[in-house]
């Protein structure tokens, strides 16, 4: 259940995406207790071009819910996105914090080539 103030956090978060992007794709992140979830969708077209998730059976960490698991979750999305060819991105944290999980996945993206 999403709090009034997680929604506010989240909905000021895409309305300056929304008004500052240049037109590139964003990189949604949602965050589970057990899970982290990452995909990078073209909002003009409202088409998911690339996904990942913990929750996948390949390459699933032994833990699904720690920093490690979203930083594994972090290379995958880099490397589906630049397969679809897509380089530069816009971070979309959702409402969440920067930090912990959140951040880690961010850093393994950019680790991984792409550019936000």
């Amino acid at each position: 259940m999403t709090t009034p103030l997680f929604k506010k956090r989240q909905s000021r978060t895409r309305y300056r995406i929304a008004t500052n992007s240049t037109g590139r794709p964003r990189l949604s992140i949602f965050r589970s207790g057990k899970h982290i979830y990452a995909q990078v969708i073209d909002d003009r077209t409202a088409v998911t071009l690339a996904s990942a998730s913990s929750n996948e059976k390949e390459g699933r960490a032994a833990k699904t819910w720690n920093v490690d698991a979203a930083s594994s979750v972090g290379k995958k999305i880099a490397e589906r996105a630049l397969a679809s060819g897509v380089k530069q991105v816009v971070f979309d944290r959702g409402g969440y914090i920067y930090h912990g999980r959140v951040k880690a996945l961010a850093d393994a993206a950019r680790e991984g080539g792409l550019e936000f």
